[in-house]
């Protein structure tokens, strides 16, 4: 009777410990979102998403991040004040007018880096991407830090 028990007991915890490494392995495996060709949920301007995140970030993340934590699609139209290219070669544009305090740092991937040859300083752009932090004012720097946006890529208009 006692041998009964537990085999039932050990079959139980090998059925458990399969339908959980099954949830692990999809949750690993899951494909991401292609933010490129899903719907964009805001398009705004960079001065605009700037000035909603210094007017009142916890508003603004309301508005832009979902519970989950993930971020909404944007397309954030602005002129273009740098081009550079980050440790991992992927290119960051950043859009700021020249009476903003902070901007729209856009990072793009590899996939996506090719999206920006023609682009140049000055030029007006719509990139499409999700936020990860928004913009602020660091009192040690003494400084305001810009909105970051990441899996960018330029819409074409």
């Amino acid at each position: 009777m006692k041998k009964k028990k537990i085999k039932i007991i050990v079959g139980v915890l090998v059925l458990l410990l399969v339908g959980v490494s099954g949830v692990v392995y999809y949750l690993f495996n899951m494909p991401h979102r292609n933010i490129q060709e899903a719907k964009t949920d805001y398009s705004i301007s960079s001065s605009e998403i700037v000035k909603e995140y210094l007017v009142d970030a916890t508003i603004a993340n309301e508005k832009y991040l979902e519970e989950e934590g993930d971020s909404k699609i944007l397309a954030v139209t602005g002129k273009i004040c740098t081009i550079s290219e980050d440790q991992n070669n992927q290119k960051v544009i950043l859009l700021k007018d020249t009476s903003d305090k902070a901007g729209v740092s856009c990072t793009f991937t590899e996939a996506t880096n090719g999206s920006t040859k023609e682009l140049t300083i000055g030029q007006t752009v719509t990139i499409k991407g999700v936020i990860r932090s928004g913009a602020g004012f660091d009192a040690d720097l003494d400084m305001y830090e810009d909105v970051i946006m990441e899996k960018c890529d330029v819409v074409n208009e």
